[in-house]
């Protein structure tokens, strides 16, 4: 049986010197990481020309253990943009080994489009979330160093706000008790992790524009208050330095190649169901002045990783996407029209009509950016010409093409038709507009985002977050996006909750300030910051063979 592990091995790769020559990078601002790998330095800036290209953003419907093969299709597109004459690069995020090792698998794409080196790309690749991790408890080990020599700065050690984290899936480590030991080991106090990829470093690291930008919002960062409830920060722990340095190295893109050679920037993580969902601001921007059209994906459904990619990077790095790409499959929508997983090879449009709001949602929601929206429809073997129709049919009153897609077995070649549709797309003026003001309340930004985005009646916020939330009000960070942090499976909070329902009510159970980030984190329902493994996770099948070659990694 062919695998994308194996698909991945057989490619010929290109050295990545070449690969960086055809993007316009002099190798003297490329350090490689071996033969296929490199990272680019920040000094090649001053030497592009001033202009930039256009962002395709690539996002898709709420996600279903179906599959709907987001990343695939970002990695297709550029491929056939390239493969028709224009200048192109694709930016997506790392993979996290938490779903590596978990249920999700890795996030290289599949089949003909596919980034390479798969296995280092999705494993430890150039160190970049071992950095991130570093920099977050090097932060918690000198809170806490700070708090035994006597806490001069007078920290609440009840109000300590900052947790640690690992890039793993390790629900035990949500709720630790930190300094056991009689006082030898510091002082006994509630702790917890959370996964590297909700850390707000790695926000942080996604959102800065440059070294002293990353550095000020390291600054900022708040890890406890003192009992007058006054914020106690990195800065006054004079540990922001310290991190930029351990990030100084990592915050330089990686580039990488596709299966077809086309140029990638694969920086930075942070998941979309608890965090914002986006590759690296310095990514995105680099791959802006050296071509002529960028794609890239935002993580789950558009109403997460979509949402907050233009609602939260955007107007924090001043982009303006152009269009935008709304990914779904037959089978995903036959699970939103209630099949059960077992049952989706069979033949069903009456399903696929049932599911079908599902993505009009969505590319409603991408409307009310004022994005211009194409379907790709990714193509999987059985899908038939009644249930494509239907998913024609049921968008056709929205004027929206829906283009049917094969990148995954013939590559590039395979979303030429869909290459094409995205640069008639181009042709149009952007109307790219944000979904809410900054001076509009924080609450009133949760709601709206629940209201015009899930289509909720109303947020019933708990109390106690809904104290912060005024208090973070009237100290100054009124101004700030929110981030939602809830189930990708369902625009509810309830990820049972299929289809595209309406007229629930969305909890708000807590929220979290990321003033160095610049948002604020609403948890919705019971999304957690650190996941779980699943009954057989992943990590159970992937080995060594006698090799020494990688099995089992997908």
């Amino acid at each position: 049986m062919t695998t994308d592990l194996l698909t991945a091995r057989a490619a010929r790769l290109r050295p990545i010197v070449q690969i960086a020559a055809e993007a316009g990078i002099d190798e003297a601002f490329v350090e490689p990481f071996g033969r296929y790998k490199a990272k680019i330095s920040e000094a090649i800036l001053p030497t592009l020309p001033d202009r930039e290209g256009a962002l395709v953003l690539v996002s898709g419907i709420s996600p279903t253990p179906a599959g709907e093969g987001k990343t695939t299709t970002t990695i297709g597109l550029g491929d056939a943009l390239r493969a028709g004459g224009l200048r192109t690069m694709i930016c997506l995020r790392e993979p996290s080994l938490g779903p590596c090792f978990g249920m999700k698998g890795g996030a290289t794409g599949g089949g003909r489009a596919q980034v390479a080196p798969m296995e280092d790309i999705n494993l430890h690749f150039t160190g970049d979330f071992h950095a991130i991790t570093s920099a977050n408890n090097l932060l918690s080990a000198m809170l806490d160093n700070h708090v035994y020599w006597g806490n001069a700065l007078g920290i609440d050690t009840r109000r300590v706000t900052w947790r640690r984290c690992v890039d793993l899936n390790d629900r035990a480590l949500r709720q630790v008790v930190a300094g056991v030991g009689l006082g030898a080991n510091g002082q006994v106090r509630e702790d917890g992790f959370d996964i590297t990829v909700a850390s707000e470093v790695m926000a942080i690291f996604c959102l800065a524009r440059d070294l002293a930008d990353l550095e000020a919002r390291l600054a900022r960062v708040i890890v406890a208050t003192r009992r007058d409830g006054s914020a106690i920060t990195a800065a006054d722990l004079q540990a922001h330095g310290a991190m930029a340095v351990l990030l100084r190295d990592a915050l330089r893109p990686n580039l990488v190649q596709s299966l077809e050679g086309t140029p990638a920037l694969v920086h930075g993580g942070p998941f979309a169901n608890i965090a914002h969902g986006c590759n690296s601001v310095v990514a995105t921007r680099l791959a802006l002045r050296l071509a002529e059209l960028v794609v890239t994906e935002a993580g789950f459904g558009a109403d997460l990783g979509g949402e907050k990619f233009l609602d939260i990077k955007c107007p924090s790095a001043g982009l303006v996407p152009r269009v935008s790409v709304v990914v779904a499959t037959l089978r995903a929508l036959k699970m939103h029209g209630g099949v059960a997983k077992g049952a989706l090879g069979a033949e069903d449009a009456d399903a696929v009509r049932r599911g079908a709001p599902n993505l009009v949602r969505h590319v409603e929601n991408m409307r009310r950016f004022g994005l211009p929206v194409v379907v790709a429809l990714n193509h999987f073997t059985g899908d038939t010409e009644a249930e494509i129709q239907a998913v024609r049919d049921a968008l056709a009153p929205m004027d929206v093409r829906v283009v049917v897609c094969r990148h995954w077995a013939d590559g590039g070649a395979g979303a030429a038709e869909l290459a094409e549709a995205v640069r008639a797309l181009l042709g149009q003026p952007s109307a790219f507009r944000p979904l809410y003001a900054p001076e509009l309340a924080l609450a009133e930004k949760i709601r709206t985002v629940a209201q015009r985005i899930y289509r909720a009646h109303d947020v019933a916020i708990e109390p106690a977050a809904a104290r912060k939330l005024a208090a973070w009000q009237q100290a100054g960070y009124g101004h700030l996006p929110v981030c939602m942090a809830k189930t990708q499976y369902s625009f509810s909070a309830d990820p049972k909750l299929l289809g595209a329902p309406e007229g629930f009510t969305l909890p708000v159970r807590d929220v979290r300030l990321s003033a160095g980030a610049g948002f604020v984190v609403a948890l919705c329902g019971d999304i957690m910051t650190m996941p779980g493994l699943p009954r057989v996770p992943a990590a159970n099948s992937i080995r060594l063979d006698a090799d020494g070659l990688i099995e089992g990694l997908f």
